[in-house]
């Protein structure tokens, strides 16, 4: 006999951030939860009871995106100090920081088999990075505006983006192209993710309204327009059925897909809701707001074995035809749980304050192991997983003279270097980006004239053979 189904329910109440929550994100060992907020800072949250909260300081100002690596032995953080930073959740606070953009980076995404990473930003590009030293890879730069986040397909071939412009772009890795632009949205698009199954994409808008499309016919397949302000972020359940979404009306809601039908509002945050996101097992959700606060929420509104369909999402991903089924049937519900505007009010709780310990950026260099550029470690280890390696690479500065102790709270530099020749030298990696950028948009606009003169040859060659005919 099945139990019956509850609404979801409200389990802690995270307080330490001093300004807006931007984003939240599950370890996948569900021992951790990372949140990033305007304050500049990155928190991880630790679930174990009695156990203090790290705040870890390093960004110079708003971090933007955090996002964990599928092992769950990276965060990673992108800023509005153009930089994107790796750090290991842990106390000592190890980290790297490159400077990721020539403005804001608004998010950051690992690939699902940790060895990419993906970069969205107010330069109007996308980037590609290795993991494993943050080796630059590739540039999209088909936007017009800014944009505000880009996702990783579940296998890894697709990436899709949102921006500004008020479109949707589809675009495969593999060939650096864009496949597909979607421009339903009335206002710029704040927030996409990719179905669990890859064969969906959703959007969130300024425009209130979120969009599901099919990706494989590119074609508009839900619209909800329940929420009455901008929505600021969305989140998939493991399931596929059901999506989260956060809006400035301060609620979030959650709709069933599979009955196209809102399922359920839920009431927590004062002042708008800025950011969600399902764990990676699907029994928890966790939101952030604009009044500081991060909340952890119980599923419970779905009873069925998410393992078949994990299993099932795995063989797609694996699969090399790009075409895959249907989202998956769930178990049914019972009519009494199908409540559609179903409002679960927030218990009454202590507010949960944990101790925060204050981690600064620890930037370790070891001669033992190699030469550091750019504050990275630069070393070979063969046989290590991307992850691994980066991870193997921050933890290198554990190991130090025990003559000379140094405090995780302070800031180690590579070199000794001259604040004059420190401002000299980043104002050189600014021009060199330019140039990097110039170079591109030069490089795509030869290519344009090359197909026009194509075009235009060709046109001059079927004339002529016409002519000829003629004669």
């Amino acid at each position: 006999m099945t139990s019956a189904l509850e609404d979801p329910s409200l389990e802690r109440h995270f307080k330490g951030h001093r300004d807006t929550i931007t984003s939240v994100d599950f370890n996948p060992n569900m021992k951790q939860l990372a949140s990033g907020s305007m304050d500049s800072c990155l928190m991880v949250w630790n679930f174990k009871p009695q156990m203090r909260a790290y705040r870890f300081v390093g960004h110079k100002d708003a971090v933007m995106s955090v996002c964990f690596s599928p092992s769950g032995h990276l965060v990673a953080s992108a800023s509005r100090d153009k930089t994107v930073r790796l750090w290991i959740p842990s106390v000592k606070g190890e980290s790297t920081v490159f400077k990721a953009h020539t403005a804001t980076v608004r998010s950051v995404d690992f690939s699902s088999d940790g060895q990419y990473l993906l970069t969205a930003s107010d330069d109007k590009t996308i980037k590609l990075w290795t993991v494993h030293r943050q080796k630059f890879l590739f540039s999209l730069n088909q936007h017009m505006n800014w944009v505000r986040g880009a996702k990783f397909s579940p296998d890894g071939r697709l990436i899709v983006s949102g921006s500004d412009d008020k479109t949707v772009k589809l675009w495969d890795k593999n060939t650096k192209e864009c496949v597909h632009t979607f421009f339903e949205h009335g206002g710029f698009v704040n927030h996409v993710e990719f179905h669990p199954s890859g064969t969906c994409i959703a959007s969130a808008g300024t425009d209130s309204t979120v969009k599901v499309w099919d990706i494989r016919m590119n074609k508009l397949l839900q619209h909800y327009t329940a929420h009455s302000a901008a929505v600021n972020s969305l989140s998939f359940h493991t399931s596929g059925n059901y999506l989260l979404t956060a809006s400035d009306d301060s609620t979030l809601k959650i709709f069933d897909l599979l009955e196209g039908r809102l399922f359920y509002t839920l009431h927590g945050h004062q002042g708008p809701a800025t950011a969600v996101a399902f764990s990676r097992s699907g029994d928890y959700f966790s939101s952030g707001g604009s009044d500081e606060q991060v909340l952890v929420w119980k599923t419970n509104f779905d009873q069925m074995d998410f393992e078949d369909v994990l299993q099932t999402h795995k063989q797609r991903a694996q699969s090399e035809a790009p075409t895959v089924h249907d989202i998956p049937p769930r178990t049914k519900r019972p009519q009494s749980a199908g409540k559609s505007t179903a409002r679960s009010d927030v218990k009454s709780m202590e507010d949960e304050q944990p101790l925060v310990t204050d981690v600064g950026p620890a930037m370790f260099s070891s001669s033992e192991h190699g030469p550091m550029i750019n504050g990275r470690i630069t070393f070979d280890d063969f046989g290590l997983t991307s992850s691994d390696r980066a991870v193997r690479d921050l933890k290198s500065g554990e190991r130090r003279s025990k003559d000379q102790p140094v405090s995780t709270t302070q800031r180690l530099e590579p070199r000794s270097i001259p604040p004059e020749l420190a401002d000299t030298l980043e104002h050189i990696v600014g021009q060199l980006d330019i140039l990097t950028q110039t170079v591109s948009l030069l490089e795509q606009r030869l290519t344009m004239t090359e197909n026009k003169l194509r075009e235009c040859l060709d046109n001059q060659q079927k004339i002529t053979l016409q002519v000829r005919s003629t004669d």
